[in-house]
């Protein structure tokens, strides 16, 4: 029955199941379990066809496996339309499905403990708990006391004690509850009670530095005792200030790191106190700011202004008396400026800082140097030293660039080379050495400068505007010496020789020049090319072949248009030609049938006149000469002749004669007399011809024949009156040859020549003569020195008088004055000081012959007799009369000369002038000591009655200088009488116009003006004076004398000008004199200031320096007369006509260097003026021209611009560095500029950013970018001048400070990236900010007010690294808290810039865990549930649960093989959604890769055996959770019990171990979500749960857990909809110990 009951019913189909434990593969899709594959009826291989019984189950491939590619069909897709748009379309929409389903964020449920109020005891007690560190402030967090605000609350915690931590806790959840209210509201910043906490802080402590005060000093006049008592003076108030001090400086340290006070406004506090700060206090300031030294680093605002303070405090230091109580501080100071230097050295880039303080910043570098130099080795600290030594060099070159200081010369142009050219070309003497003088340019290349230097040397050998009869030989030398030169570099490397180069250059320059086309100029020219062709450097046939081959029209006397070549061909003069020479010339310039030529006739008359001067050379007879007359007037048709004819006379035949004379008589001794007349009028002639060839050879044939000592003299004279020709000639050595052979000659004869020893000598300058034989003469001199002064050992004593002298007027023997002479020589010889007797004794007798001799020609012939006596007393004396009679006149002479009566005054001229012809007195000791004395004491004659004393003397004083500067004829009763003593007149006369003697001559110009305009004088005195200022001044030898030493005449009007006792009134005068000095007449002049302009566009470089001169002392005028009330409006108006008419005309770049050099050294004011036109002027260049702008308008932008800064440059780098504290400058002019700049600047940038979308032409960027170069200066300079600051300054200098920036970010990246521009642009930006006045209306100090505005995020990312931090010190950003560091909130859309996260203190309380009452919800809701229970919510980190988690188990057989568990995790891991956490690429090589002891053939396992064994539990700390390739927008914040210990599922477990774990699972699923907080405790805290469930505790063990224990997880974890029902396993299981 039972059997039937079993057939009737038959057994169920067998059904494979999964095991329980497995998990489904996704909750929603059947999509079955995770690797469980029963068979299924419908499945292929379960079809019995015959095919699959004969055959087996062979499957055919869906796609041929050898040629298939699925490329084709790919591509067939994606070339369809909108393909990528509808993929793109799909895959947003899965997302934005797959975010639908996705679980939310559970709100924050953290609440701020709440306020309340307590009565004083509670209030007490609680802060008391506050203190005691054994309260834990879980216990006082629930609430928080409400009652003291402000400084009140932090002295509160100070009195309490309260510890660092729990203060800021305190005061964090204070701040916080302030702050709820405003969250809501919309324009909440999170930051405001920062900054207003950091005032509260600021004021707390600026209220404890005010306690720190310094006794004021004493007012005068106030009689009251004033006691002052300090809070440190005291021990109890001190330890009471330190211990609050202290205190709120821990408060501020913690209250800084948290970001709890806003770090830029306590910066901004800091720099402030470090400029408002006494010397008391400044100790504390300088500690706290070397403390928070590294926050003002990073913003340049900060920085610049507290290193100015800084410098300052120093300075102030230094200048204080109790300096040496302040050393730390200022070690501390010195320490914070090269922490500086080092981290942010743009902070020094400031001029106006630089130029006061630069000094500081070399002693602060100094004296660190010198400080580690005895505590650290060498090796430590040399690179850290050349750091500072570099970075201090860049500093410097910065800013010495900005202040304009050491700019690069400008490249010589044609007037700067001739103006030195012009200079060394004056500076020739008679002492120069042409060999060695370097005219031409050395280099072989000299086809560029050589013409060029030939026109200046030409022209300056012939122009009037020049000086001196030795110019032509110079420039024939200079010439003559580099051909030589060239020509043997020629020959070394197989060139041609110069020669036809310089006869073609030559000849140019007489076609082509303006200076040889001057008539007035036609001597000179001949003269200079008669020389050229006497020594081969001008061919004179070829010179004629080549006019006649080129057809020149002209030439024949005969024509009537006559060609300007005629004239030199008629006028060179040939030395050595030859009669077909001569023919040649003869019938060029007169044709070939002229039978006699008008030159032969002129010749013959001038042999008439000549013979009719010196008949005694030609017929024996004695003709007495009018010397009282030129002498020259006789012989008018030899001067008026052409050069050619005189050269022929002169060397033809009046040489020959003369030298044949000289060789017949010079040795006969009653011809002596005729022969030095003849010589010496034949040296006048020559002289006046200029034929110093002739002359020279005519001297040495007289030197060589020469018996006389007359003679021997008149030679010596003519050799040393014109030493310069001599020079030039370079026939010095033969000169000095021809004197020694003279001296050996007449030592032959027993004769010593002192005059001829010491004019070889001189001549010799030690480099002509042979050592031996300078030697010989310098014995020889010694020798006769000695002779004439020996050596005695009882020398006969002077007397105090020697009446013998007195006696020699009333002795009418010829040779009583030589006999006079003789004796006493000879009984004084070995007594010093004898010579001076004589001059004072004679002096005395000049003084009574008004009394002894009462006719006046008989005076005058007592007068030469004592004349004649001292001449011979000079002869006895070893170095001669000159010193002993200059000591008298500046000694005791001076009383003696001012009782000397009117007639006793014309004796003694006659005795002067006697001495200086026959060389016993220099001309310059009679001016020195008689003459330069008188004028002084006239010209500061300060009353009627001295000027009528000193009547006398100033006339006898400007008569002495007439006859010996001035006078060239005789007169009857004065030196000169002859030839001979008017050539000693003219050869001491040159010593005075030389160096050293004519300084002191020049500097006495500018007394003759006083004493013209010294009312308290006689007129005709004054007149006097006047005329002989006038005579001097228009001598061709003053002016030569002046255009070698233009600074000594500089001096001299200088030293008159600038003394303060000078009268106003007199300035005009004095500069009118400087004019005729070098001007060439008298009515002749540079202009004033009103006709400057018709100068300016005239400039020549040969009046350039003299010009140069008189228009400074212009200026100087005009300086000084604008310190003047009654003249100051004028002078204003002048200058500002100067000014007008200086900028508004074009000059050429030399000509404005020129007129910089003029008024560089004026005061400032004129600069200021200057400065100011100039600056009006480029604003007016920059509002002209075209808009909008092209290319060529900013070449001529370039060109004008540039030359007005230059000339502003070089006038005002003299106080450049006075200009920063100097009076300020148009206001109105700096406005204009500044508006004018911006527009450009701005036209620049459109340009700039255009070339980057569309690269333009090269030269057009290039263009552009030497314009801004060019602005960037010009701001620069702008800015060292201030100006009163407007409103409209203001604003616009702020546009333009955000313009520049621009510029700098073009120049700093992308294609317009100039290394070159960007440093320039970014100095200047600096310079702007820094000088940006601040507004007065301003309430409180902000560095920050023109910084730019911009994001670093918003710089170029091409920009280098180096440039982006210079870039990120000008924004005014502090560095960020370090809690939201390198922080940025980030978005899926690349397009949306992320922003930085912005650090919210007050928000982010200190999390103290879950309370310990839970409502029922709370004590229901899920253990598995995302908390969200921190200030810090999980919001701002954008969390999303985007996954399903999987728990898994490992089993033995796989945990114990190697890379078994990694194995099976990463099969695992194929089934994670990964697309938010890991790459495609990074996920496709994890799956792809296998250990190499993965085998999976060697184990096989029944269809109920997981194959993957038992799968481990995933916690929240999975590792793939730090591969996000998406950074979290901010930190992590998770507590240390969070962190997953290595061994969880390193270590290896029991298979008993394992069951167990499985079984405490069975009471869920594997989808339930996982209690990660029970997880962590489990593994982090076994110890500590189990001792919980021993002692009997039911809490849970997530109610001990917070929110800081949550790690945060962007992977693919699905959210559970199932609820975990019990107990954890997790809560139950005990953690094994290891």
């Amino acid at each position: 029955m039972a059997r039937g009951e079993n057939l009737k019913e038959p057994p169920s189909v067998y059904q494979c199941r999964p095991p329980t434990w497995l998990p489904k593969a996704h909750e929603a899709s059947d999509l079955g379990y995770v690797g469980f594959f029963p068979p299924r009826p419908d499945q292929e291989e379960e079809a019995l066809t015959e095919t699959n019984i004969k055959s087996g189950l062979v499957l055919a491939p869906l796609v041929p496996l050898e040629t298939y590619s699925a490329q084709e069909t790919v591509r067939t897709g994606l070339v369809a339309e909108n393909a990528l748009a509808e993929l793109e379309d799909l895959m947003n929409q899965i997302f934005m499905r797959k975010a639908e389903y996705l679980p939310r964020i559970p709100p924050s449920s953290f609440r701020l403990p709440s306020r309340v109020t307590l009565n004083d005891a509670k209030r007490q007690a609680w802060f008391a708990d506050l203190a005691n560190p054994d309260v834990p402030l879980q216990k006082l967090g629930k609430s928080v006391p409400h009652g003291a605000k402000g400084h009140d609350l932090l002295d509160l915690l100070h009195r309490n004690n309260v510890a660092i931590p729990r203060a800021v806790w305190f005061l964090r959840v204070f701040g916080g509850n302030e702050t709820v209210g405003l969250r809501n509201k919309p324009q909440y910043n999170p930051t405001q009670y920062s900054v207003d906490w950091a005032n509260l802080v600021t004021g707390y402590l600026r209220k404890q530095l005010t306690d720190i005060a310094l006794p004021m000093a004493p007012r005068p006049g106030l009689n009251v005792k004033q006691t002052f008592k300090g809070v440190l003076a005291e021990t109890d108030s001190r330890e009471r200030w330190l211990s609050r001090f202290s205190y709120s400086l821990s408060l501020l340290r913690a209250f800084y790191a948290e970001g709890l006070v806003d770090n830029r406004t306590f910066l901004v506090w800091l720099v402030q106190q470090m400029a408002t700060c006494n010397l008391a206090q400044l100790g504390f300031v300088a500690r706290i700011s070397d403390e928070y030294l590294d926050g003002m680093l990073s913003c340049r605002a900060l920085a610049r202004p507290f290193v100015e303070y800084s410098l300052c405090r120093i300075s102030e230091i230094q200048a204080t008396p109790a300096s040496e109580h302040l050393g730390s501080v200022v070690q501390v100071l010195h320490n914070i400026l090269l922490r500086t230097l080092l981290a942010l050295p743009d902070a020094f880039v400031n001029p106006r800082i630089w130029a006061q303080h630069s000094a500081l910043i070399d002693e602060a570098l100094s004296e660190y140097s010198s400080r580690n130099s005895f505590t650290i080795p060498e090796q430590n600290t040399q690179a850290l030293d050349q750091t500072f030594i570099d970075t201090l060099a860049d500093i410097r070159r910065r800013n010495s660039a900005m202040l304009f200081r050491d700019l690069p010369p400008r490249i010589a142009g044609h007037l700067s080379s001739a103006l030195s050219d012009i200079k060394l070309l004056n500076s020739l003497n008679g002492k120069s050495d042409l060999s060695t003088t370097v005219f031409f340019d050395p280099s072989s290349d000299y086809l560029a400068t050589f013409p060029g230097k030939l026109d200046i040397l030409l022209t300056w050998s012939v122009t009037p505007l020049q000086h001196g009869d030795h110019r032509p030989y110079a420039a024939v030398s200079l010439l003559r010496f580099w051909r030589g030169r060239a020509e043997e570099r020629a020959v070394r490397r197989g060139r041609d020789s110069p020669d036809n180069f310089i006869q073609d250059q030559l000849f140019d320059w007489l076609d082509s020049s303006d200076v040889a086309a001057d008539a007035t100029n036609l001597p000179c020219i001949a003269l200079l090319f008669g020389q050229l062709v006497k020594h081969g450097l001008f061919s004179y046939p070829h010179y004629i072949q080549r006019l006649v081959a080129r057809g020149e029209q002209g030439l024949d006397c005969s024509q009537e248009h006559g060609s300007r070549h005629r004239r030199f061909v008629q006028w060179i003069a040939l030395h050595n030609s030859s009669s077909a020479l001569i023919g040649q010339r003869k019938v060029t310039l007169y044709g070939a049938r002229a039978r006699e030529i008008p030159e032969d006739v002129n010749e013959r008359s001038i042999r008439k006149q000549i013979r009719a001067l010196l008949p005694e050379l030609f017929d024996g007879s004695h003709v007495s000469v009018d010397l009282s007359s030129d002498f020259c007037a006789s012989c008018d048709d030899l001067f008026s002749a052409t050069r050619f004819e005189q050269v022929r006379l002169m060397n033809g035949w009046l040489l020959p004669v003369l030298k044949k004379w000289i060789a017949a008589k010079g040795t006969t001794f009653d011809s002596n007399d005729r022969t030095l007349k003849i010589y010496c009028t034949a040296t006048a002639l020559l002289a006046r011809c200029r034929c110093y060839g002739t002359m020279l050879e005519l001297t040495l044939s007289t030197l060589e024949h020469a018996s006389s000592n007359e003679l021997l003299t008149a030679v010596l004279r003519t050799l040393r009156q014109h030493v310069e020709v001599w020079a030039c000639m370079d026939t010095m050595k033969s000169i000095t040859s021809a004197l020694f052979s003279a001296h050996t000659v007449w030592k032959t004869r027993g004769v010593r020549s002192r005059p001829l020893m010491k004019l070889l000598i001189e001549l010799d300058d030690g480099r002509l003569l042979e050592h031996t034989a300078r030697e010989q003469v310098l014995t020889d001199l010694t020798a006769f020195a000695y002779a004439l002064r020996p050596v005695s050992d009882h020398p006969q004593e002077l007397p105090n008088a020697l009446p013998e002298i007195l006696l020699l007027a009333t002795d009418f023997s010829p040779d009583a004055p030589i006999t006079l002479a003789n004796s006493l020589w000879y009984n004084y010889r070995s007594t010093a000081g004898w010579d001076w007797l004589v001059w004072d004794n004679t002096v005395a007798s000049l003084r009574q012959l008004p009394l002894i001799v009462e006719d006046d020609i008989k005076r005058k012939e007592c007068s030469y007799k004592y004349a004649v006596f001292l001449t011979h007393v000079d002869q006895h004396l070893p170095t001669g009369f000159d010193e002993q009679i200059l000591s008298w006149f500046l000694g005791s002479g001076r009383n003696e000369i001012a009782a000397l009566s009117a007639e006793i005054w014309d004796e003694l001229i006659v005795v002067l002038l006697y001495l200086s012809i026959h060389g016993a007195l220099a001309a310059t000791t009679i001016l020195t000591g008689l003459v330069y004395p008188i004028w002084s004491m006239a010209a500061s004659a300060s009353s009627v009655q001295e000027g009528t004393f000193l009547e006398i003397q100033l006339s006898a004083a400007n008569k002495l200088c007439n006859h010996l500067l001035l006078q060239e004829k005789c007169i009857d009763g004065v030196p000169p009488s002859s030839f001979y003593q008017i050539q000693g007149l003219q050869t001491r006369r040159r010593d005075v116009f030389r160096h050293p003697h004519f300084a002191a001559l020049a500097e006495n110009v500018p007394t003759l003006v006083l004493i013209e305009h010294n009312g308290n004088l006689p007129t005709h005195l004054r007149e006097g004076c006047c005329f002989l200022r006038e005579a001097l001044c228009a001598r061709s030898v003053f002016r030569l004398g002046i255009y070698r030493d233009l600074e000594t005449v500089h001096r001299a009007f200088d030293r008159v000008l600038g003394n303060h006792a000078v009268s106003e009134e007199l300035q005009v005068p004095l500069i009118n004199a400087l004019k005729v000095m070098f001007a060439e007449d008298h009515d002749s002049g540079c202009p004033s200031v009103e006709n400057w302009q018709i100068f300016s566009t005239s400039l020549s470089p040969w009046k350039l320096a003299a010009t140069s001169i008189e228009l400074r002392f212009t200026i100087k005028q005009l300086q000084e007369a604008l310190t003047q009330d009654n003249s100051r409006e004028k002078a204003r108006g002048a200058l500002a006509r100067l000014t007008s008419s200086l900028f508004k005309q074009g000059m050429s770049p030399e000509a404005v260097d020129f007129v910089a050099v003029m008024v560089k050294g004026a005061s400032m004011e004129i600069v200021a003026r200057f400065v100011s036109a100039g600056l009006r002027r480029i604003s007016e260049i920059l509002k002209a021209g075209s808009r909008p702008r092209r290319i060529p308008d900013y070449v001529e932008i370039t060109s004008k611009a540039g030359e007005v800064l230059r000339f502003l440059t070089n006038i005002a780098h003299p106080v450049s560095e006075e200009a920063i504290v100097s009076a300020p400058l148009d206001t109105q002019t700096h406005e204009e500029l500044i508006v004018g700049m911006r527009h450009e600047l701005a036209t620049i940038e459109n340009i700039l950013i255009t070339a980057r979308a569309d690269p333009p032409n090269q030269v057009d960027v290039q263009t552009v970018s030497h314009a801004l170069i060019l602005f960037a200066r010009i701001m620069q300079f702008s800015l060292g001048f201030p100006s009163p600051r407007t409103s409209k300054y203001s604003a616009e200098s702020e546009g333009l400070c955000n313009t520049v920036f621009n510029l700098v970010l073009l120049h700093g990246s992308g294609p317009t990236l100039d290394t070159v521009l960007y440093p320039l642009l970014i100095d200047t930006l600096y310079y702007l900010l820094d000088e940006i006045p601040v507004d007065p209306r301003a309430t409180s100090y902000d560095p920050f007010t023109s910084y730019p505005m911009l994001e670093l995020q918003q710089l170029p990312p091409d920009m280098p690294t180096f440039y982006r931090s210079r870039i990120r010190t000008l924004l005014p950003f502090v560095s960020p808290n370090a809690s939201v560091a390198d922080l940025a909130y980030v978005s899926k859309d690349n397009s949306i810039v992320p922003t930085p996260v912005q650090n919210r203190p007050w928000e982010w309380v200190e999390y103290l865990g879950e309370r310990s009452v839970h409502d029922s919800k709370e004590e229901t809701a899920s253990d598995d549930a995302m908390k969200n229970s921190t200030s810090l919510s999980l919001e701002l980190f954008g969390t999303r649960i985007v996954g399903k988690r999987l728990e898994y188990l490992i089993a033995d057989d796989t945990a114990n093989t190697k890379d078994g568990g990694q194995r099976v995790q990463n099969t695992l891991s194929m089934l994670h959604e990964t697309s938010f956490t890991e790459s495609i690429f990074k996920r496709d090589w994890r799956e792809s890769r296998f250990s190499a002891s993965y085998a999976p053939h060697e184990t096989a396992h029944s269809e109920l055996e997981d194959v993957l064994g038992a799968l481990p539990t995933f916690t929240a700390t999975d590792h793939r959770s730090s591969s996000s390739r998406m950074a979290s927008p901010v930190s992590s914040i998770k507590s240390r019990s969070s962190v997953q210990p290595p061994g969880l599922f390193m270590t290896h477990q029991s298979p008993a171990h394992l069951q167990q774990q499985q079984m405490s699972m069975s009471g869920s699923t594997v989808s339930d979500a996982i209690d990660v907080d029970s997880l962590s405790i489990e593994v982090a805290n076994s110890n500590a749960s189990s001792s919980q469930l021993q002692g009997g505790t039911k809490r849970k063990a997530t109610e001990d857990l917070t929110d800081d224990d949550i790690e945060i997880v962007q992977g693919p974890m699905p959210f559970s909809s199932k609820k975990q029902k019990g107990k954890s396993a997790a809560g139950k299981s005990k953690a094994k110990k290891r």
